[in-house]
């Protein structure tokens, strides 16, 4: 995914001394208050840059998009850093231009099962949902980042309509051999079962970093932005969908 002129990114420091990237479309292109995103990375500690290319594609079409620091090697895997991130959007997202009433919260991998936990567990957040949860190439039967309990486990022990279903979108490579896509298709069928609505995107050929538009680089033995056509195409696919869930993509 190329640089974006039309996307400004500025990092701030939230409360808790960790770094937030907010992107947001330039003035002239989409008037305030914008839908406001919270993307969360996976389990590198402190790897917002990595989803800095998936942030701009999304905040091109009209998003706040807000991307946290968190450290999944923290005493407690993350789960202060990940509740502090959601208060500050919640709390300071209409300094950015967005719109806290309405959040959208999506993840990456390890952030993915944080994002759809926060939606199962509201009593976390104090009765607080998200308007729609967005989880990218990740699995739901183990414990959320930001709960410490199993996503799947809380919807199997949850009545039909309790908690109220928040819309799902989720995406997923065919490729990806780290977390395969019979993952998110499980979790597709669970919350379908339980009337959650919910929508899996299959990108064909794309693996565990290429779903987000990045490739691993194994000198630097991180991810890197990919200059592969078809690994920004997929990229581009999962901005798309994030963009839908916050309403500024029909189809």
């Amino acid at each position: 995914m190329p640089e974006r002129p039309d996307v400004t990114c500025e990092p701030v420091t939230a409360p808790n001394g960790k770094l937030i990237d907010v992107h947001r479309p330039v003035p002239a292109t989409a008037p305030a208050p914008l839908p406001t995103v919270l993307l969360w990375h996976g389990v590198g500690p402190d790897e917002r840059d990595v989803m800095r290319p998936l942030a701009r594609a999304v905040a091109a079409t009209g998003v706040l998009v807000l991307v946290p620091d968190w450290r999944s090697d923290a005493d407690d895997s993350g789960r202060a850093q990940l509740l502090a991130s959601l208060e500050y959007a919640r709390t300071h997202a209409g300094e950015h231009g967005g719109g806290p009433e309405r959040i959208v919260l999506a993840g990456w991998s390890a952030g993915a099962p944080a994002a759809l936990g926060i939606a199962l567990r509201p009593e976390v957040t104090d009765g607080w949902r998200p308007a729609a949860v967005v989880g990218i190439a990740s699995r739901y039967d183990l414990p959320a980042r930001t709960t410490g309990t199993v996503p799947l486990g809380d919807l199997a022990a949850a009545g039909p309509g309790i908690p109220a279903p928040v819309p799902v979108h989720l995406v997923h490579g065919t490729a990806d051999t780290l977390m395969g896509p019979a993952y998110s298709r499980a979790a597709r069928d669970a919350l379908m079962a339980h009337r959650w609505p919910t929508w899996l995107e299959e990108i064909p050929g794309a693996d565990h970093a290429g779903a987000i538009g990045m490739e691993y680089d194994p000198e630097l033995r991180r991810l890197r932005p990919s200059a592969d056509e078809r690994v920004r195409a997929a990229g581009e696919r999962a901005a798309r969908t994030i963009a839908r869930a916050a309403g500024t993509v029909l189809a």
